[in-house]
């Protein structure tokens, strides 16, 4: 016989587990998690609104740039700066191939000498911190990529945010790889 017992996430705690234990000893237990369904998740329109925010006025503090869209996220949900991190990824995993590494300027992908990964990622965080409409040129046509420009700050902004809502310490792991060579398909040639 199945018995469906609903209890909300933030009531679970060690006696409630312990009762549940007593009252069933043989049972088995399924979690079904069932989201704030008041509260749409983040949009893509919304992150790059998100992204749109920067303030490119104060381009000799990145953390000055970044800092109203920090604000924004911290004032909403946490499951929107998780889906912030998502969508960041997605983005920056789309743009980890040797097509565009090729196109970064003077730390440019060669086979011949030593090519900073990091430096790649953050190349690919300047285009997305550049808006959808650079990310959508670049991803069409790799010869658009900003040439000799990083920006490294985008990468921050789900942490920031977090920490600054809940005071606590950020640990998320985005949907998408973000390091360089993640995306095995845009490499496939073999020659790293």
């Amino acid at each position: 016989m199945s018995r469906e017992i609903k209890i909300p996430i933030r009531s679970l705690n060690e006696s409630v587990i312990q009762d549940l234990k007593e009252k069933y000893p043989e049972a088995e237990i399924s979690i079904e998690l069932h989201q704030d369904r008041n509260k749409a998740p983040l949009s893509e329109a919304n992150f790059w609104q998100i992204i749109s925010l920067f303030d490119w006025t104060k381009a000799d503090d990145d953390e000055a740039v970044v800092e109203p869209a920090i604000a924004q996220l911290a004032a909403g949900s946490v499951r929107h700066i998780f889906e912030f991190a998502d969508l960041l990824s997605e983005k920056l995993y789309a743009l980890d191939r040797k097509e565009y590494a090729l196109q970064i300027g003077e730390d440019s992908w060669s086979a011949e000498r030593f090519f900073s990964v990091d430096n790649f990622l953050y190349a690919r965080c300047c285009v997305v911190a550049n808006g959808k409409g650079t990310y959508e040129k670049v991803l069409k046509n790799p010869a658009e990529m900003p040439q000799d420009l990083t920006f490294e700050a985008i990468l921050y902004i789900p942490l920031e945010a977090y920490e600054r809502k809940t005071g606590k310490r950020y640990d998320y792991t985005p949907s998408h790889p973000i390091e360089t060579y993640s995306n095995q398909a845009g490499w496939e040639d073999g020659t790293l």
